[in-house]
């Protein structure tokens, strides 16, 4: 299984709207990397959503439905499913992520417009101990 970082606008595609959808379909990822990155997720990988904007945080997990597919209308394009798991009991911001050293390569810091991004098992675990209040 792998883990991952999906980035959104919330105003164009928010945790809330895939939550209301009950599956949704992530697409319009125009970036070459990203699309490398949509191309390896496969059924069952857990992601993180996270917010950018004014919010600049991760705030829900999701699983992948299905496996990476062309994008409707956009065929050179990539698009995968996915279904929220749960929201997180407290959002964790991009401020958090950057004051913990333990954090501090992974793509979110290192390469913050990079939209689809892949995360270690281990700092997959370490954000969710981030969203625990203390």
């Amino acid at each position: 299984m792998n883990h991952w970082l999906l980035k959104t606008e919330p105003e164009t595609y928010s945790w809330d709207t895939l939550v209301r959808e009950k599956e949704g379909v992530w697409d319009g990822v125009r970036n070459h990397q990203a699309r490398q990155n949509l191309e390896k997720m496969k059924k069952g990988d857990l992601v993180y959503i996270y917010h950018t904007g004014n919010e600049k945080a991760i705030v829900g997990t999701a699983t992948i439905t299905k496996g990476p597919f062309p994008e409707a209308g956009a065929e050179e394009w990539t698009s995968i499913k996915l279904k929220p798991v749960k929201k997180l009991k407290s959002p964790v911001s991009l401020s958090s992520i950057k004051s913990d050293k333990r954090l501090a390569e992974i793509s979110l810091v290192k390469m913050s417009r990079l939209s689809v991004q892949s995360l270690s098992k281990e700092e997959f675990d370490l954000i969710l101990g981030l969203s625990e209040p203390s």
